[in-house]
């Protein structure tokens, strides 16, 4: 049975109050994170976060192959 490891990634944001999304630091993020073996599931918009201010949030899996 093929196991997997979850992680989240926050879309990054800019500007002023931090409300533009940054697609250009994401795909830099993302290109790093594929070359580690993650893998994009989901995109979950307008989780809320322990600081209580919603963010765009992607969560990417990889397989444990230990």
């Amino acid at each position: 049975m093929k196991k997997f490891e979850y992680k989240t990634l926050p879309i990054p944001t800019t500007g002023w109050m931090k409300y533009k999304q940054d697609f250009e630091a994401l795909t830099v993020q993302l290109n790093e994170l594929g070359k580690q073996g993650w893998e994009v599931t989901l995109s979950m918009p307008n989780m809320y976060t322990s600081e209580n201010y919603t963010k765009n949030i992607i969560l990417l899996k990889r397989e444990i192959t230990r």
